[in-house]
């Protein structure tokens, strides 16, 4: 895709914000081939079809090129989870939701793409401080999310809450590493649904606006 974009573009002037797209799927592709410390940024600007002066007319430098990525596909992740939240007030569709999030992220179904999910679960370059500050970010960002519903449907306490989502939030990431490392050893829609049976017989001990039906009961 990289390429074909490449080739369409050379010798013409592209609008920033498409210059940007196009260096960023380029470097992607790089990153995830060669990992961080192989990947030169003479390669990225021959992958995408520029010289190197244009790709550093928009990123200073290959760091920050892997931050500009990094942020790009944990919005993309953040957003997919946001999305099953809220799209449904029925909680064991929203574990199916999110658990499907996790899973097509890392699987490159509807919409995700296993390159990105390697570029943030796989990184070679955890120790950078930059990396590590991006990669906890993404963890909390998810984490509260979740804590948030399972808060206000519960009447849990914010740490409470928390800890929950921890738990179904970390099971659906590991699960789905698993199965993805495992190449895919049964059906993502047979996977989702497994772990999503398992999760729903303890979250469901939790009824929905716990603590107004205590109140109540008062």
């Amino acid at each position: 895709m990289a390429a074909d974009a490449a080739e369409l573009s050379r010798g013409a002037r592209l609008p920033r914000s498409a210059r940007r797209k196009q260096l960023l799927a380029a470097a992607q592709e790089v990153f995830v081939a060669q990992g961080y410390h192989a990947a030169a940024m003479d390669d990225i600007a021959e992958r995408a079809g520029v010289s190197k002066p244009v790709l550093y007319q928009h990123f200073p430098g290959k760091l920050e090129l892997y931050l500009a990525l990094l942020d790009l596909q944990a919005e993309s992740l953040q957003a997919a989870v946001s999305e099953a939240l809220s799209r449904t007030e029925d909680n064991r569709e929203r574990v199916h939701g999110v658990l499907s999030a996790y899973f097509d992220f890392m699987d490159g179904g509807e919409g995700g793409d296993e390159a990105a999910f390697r570029l943030i679960f796989e990184t070679d370059l955890g120790n950078e401080p930059a990396v590590r500050e991006r990669l906890a970010r993404v963890a909390e960002t998810t984490v509260q999310a979740v804590a948030e519903t399972i808060a206000a449907d519960t009447g849990l306490d914010q740490a409470r809450a928390e800890l929950l989502s921890v738990a179904l939030s970390g099971a659906g990431q590991v699960a789905a590493r698993w199965w993805l490392d495992g190449s895919r050893p049964v059906p993502k829609h047979e996977a989702v649904g497994l772990i999503e049976a398992l999760l729903w017989r303890g979250i469901s001990a939790f009824p929905l606006h716990a603590a107004a039906e205590t109140v109540q009961a008062e």
